[in-house]
């Protein structure tokens, strides 16, 4: 896992720009410039840690150029085949994907799955190609006005490189955040600049300077379905088998890796799988003091059943503040997942014996783990829908009159206006009063995000689980890991969201998959004899901070720059240097 970046104007300050990626790459950094555009990468080394895997990587015939941010896994396979026809002067993964380029053209990433952020410079046709993982496991943005162009892995290295260009905020971004608590794609903070969306291609006309086409690559199947088509023991089997198949793929590396282990049932499935091919595995714990947010005690269970090696933290309040500036640095735009504290603790803690960990994101939304779909479900069956109904889910969440007559009017009886309570937090008042002081249209539509993915054909906990997928899960969790995992210089990869795991959860009818009566129910009946009861059955936590961890004791703020009731100042005082440090 590295940085990579690049860019199409010969004044711009590439050597800065790679270094504000340090973190990303800190084993070694190059920037190559090439005709009529300039790559730049920074180096951590995972898989052939020689010079010959050192990226910007040429073909054999000087045509084409790579820099590649992440993990191809299975790559030996699509290699064996290669080497039919290439030469091959590394044992990386990089050369793969430049070969499988060279020889299928736009085609090659059918052939591979991984977590990625691809940029590929062709001499041939003068174009700059732009491909991102099918999840969003892996960030990549670009920068695009009608005349520069730029991309990276991070929004600072874009800054720092265009030293020419003054970014603007775009403050309807910065209204979605208040709502979301984070920046839905492909927006970010900055006019003119973006992120290319999962599972999509961006083609870049180097000698007209002009984007030909961003599309996608991959359409995933949903099953519309209710009931059952195969039986429970032969799906877990299935289930089993592909898990197996991805952790073992992997934790395929030059370097050490362990796992992160917080108690709950997807990172003690990948941890358990981890230790039976890496026996002295790590597994890498965080627990807290405040009991009611402590986890620590359900994870020992796993680790003391298979005498695991665990390296275990405690947190203290002193732990969180230690690092309560930090999340501009990490996210350059707002962001408001305070796990982000705890997430970064843990990277430090296991960087300081291995350079990989493999996590167990992606499990609730692929097998319905979050107990707010529980209530959707049972609202979505139980009630008729109607603006009355949608007032009392106001007040029952304390988010009374959140939305306005005409906004209930668009949604009363799609089953989206259910959803919405359950996740927007934000209080009516005080986004009116941004809304009005940015000049935001009063007809702005901030459900956009949610609606672009709302699939009203789907069962509801199938709906639900996709629009996780596709919103939540690459802006909020993906994102989250990826910058506090990486500002360790530590990789992250994700078993549950290989390809094959994510298209047979999607063609599971809901009834296969989960019910609100029994979350992830495939998932635990299928490591039922592995995983203890006292984890599969336990109620979900999920990995928040204590409030009073997060309080400031100068004046009892919470040090986040986020949308907890009590922030809408910080906001006031950050926005405008969010990104720049």
């Amino acid at each position: 896992m590295c940085g990579i970046l690049g860019g199409n104007n010969n004044g711009w300050d590439y050597e800065k720009g790679i270094q504000a990626l340090y973190h990303r790459g800190p084993d070694g950094q190059q920037v190559k410039y090439l005709e009529g555009f300039t790559m730049a990468f920074a180096r951590l080394s995972i898989i052939d840690l020689s010079s010959n895997a050192m990226q910007p990587m040429t073909s054999c015939d000087g045509k084409v150029t790579i820099v590649y941010n992440g993990e191809i896994y299975g790559y030996a396979s699509l290699k064996k085949d290669l080497e039919k026809k290439y030469e091959f002067f590394s044992h990386s993964d990089t050369e793969v994907i430049l070969n499988a380029y060279m020889e299928y053209g736009d085609m090659f990433i059918e052939k591979i799955d991984g977590m990625f952020a691809i940029a590929i410079y062709d001499r041939r046709t003068m174009q700059l190609k732009l491909f991102r993982d099918r999840v969003g496991i892996k960030p990549l943005y670009y920068y695009f006005d009608g005349m520069n162009f730029a991309f990276s892995s991070e929004l600072k290295a874009i800054v720092a490189t265009c030293n020419t260009l003054d970014f603007q905020i775009d403050y309807t971004a910065i209204y979605d955040y208040l709502f979301y608590q984070y920046i839905p794609e492909p927006k970010t903070m900055y006019k003119n600049c973006f992120k290319l969306l999962p599972a999509h291609e961006l083609i870049f006309d180097i000698q007209h300077n002009k984007i030909v086409s961003i599309g996608k690559y991959w359409k995933m199947h949903v099953n519309t379905s209710k009931g059952r088509r195969k039986k429970e023991n032969v799906l877990c089997d299935e289930l089993r088998a592909l898990l197996d198949e991805s952790v073992k793929d992997q934790l395929i590396a030059d370097v050490p890796v362990g796992t992160f282990l917080s108690g709950g049932i997807d990172s003690s499935i990948v941890t358990y799988i981890s230790n039976i091919y890496s026996p002295d595995i790590y597994a890498f714990t965080i627990g807290f003091e405040n009991p009611k947010f402590d986890e620590s005690r359900y994870a020992r269970i796993l680790t003391d059943r298979y005498k695991l090696n665990c390296v275990e933290k405690i947190l203290a309040d002193q732990d969180i503040h230690a690092i309560n500036q930090k999340l501009k640095v990490w996210y350059d735009e707002p962001f408001a997942d305070t796990s982000a504290y705890p997430s970064f603790i843990v990277s430090q803690l296991a960087r300081e014996k291995v350079t990989v960990v493999l996590t167990g994101d992606g499990g609730d939304e692929l097998f319905g783990g979050y107990t707010r779909y529980q209530i959707y479900d049972n609202w979505m069956k139980d009630k008729e829908l109607d603006s009355q109904m949608l007032s009392d889910m106001c007040r029952r969440f304390n988010i009374t009159d959140l939305f306005s007559n005409k906004m209930k009017k668009r949604y009363i009886n799609t089953g989206l206006e259910i959803y919405l309570p359950v996740i927007f937090l934000a209080d009516k008042k005080a986004t009116e009063n941004y809304r009005k002081q940015w000049g935001i249209d009063k007809d702005y539509d901030v459900t956009w995000y949610l609606k672009k993915y709302y699939k009203k054909e789907l069962p509801p906990m199938t709906r639900a689980r996709y629009m996780d997928f596709k919103t939540y899960l690459p802006s909020d969790i993906l994102t989250k890991v990826d910058r506090v995992s990486m500002a360790n210089s530590l990789e992250t990869r994700v078993p549950f969201l290989s390809r094959k795991i994510i298209e047979f959860a999607f063609s599971l009818s809901e009834e296969e998959c989960c019910t609100s009566k029994n979350l992830k129910g495939i998932l635990k009946s299928a490591f039922n004899k592995e995983i203890p009861d006292d984890l599969l059955y336990r109620k979900k936590m999920g990995f928040s901070v204590p409030e009073e961890y997060l309080a400031d004791k100068r004046g009892g703020i919470p040090i986040t720059v986020g949308i907890l009731k009590s922030e809408w100042k910080e906001i006031d005082k950050n926005v405008e240097n969010i990104g720049r440090k």
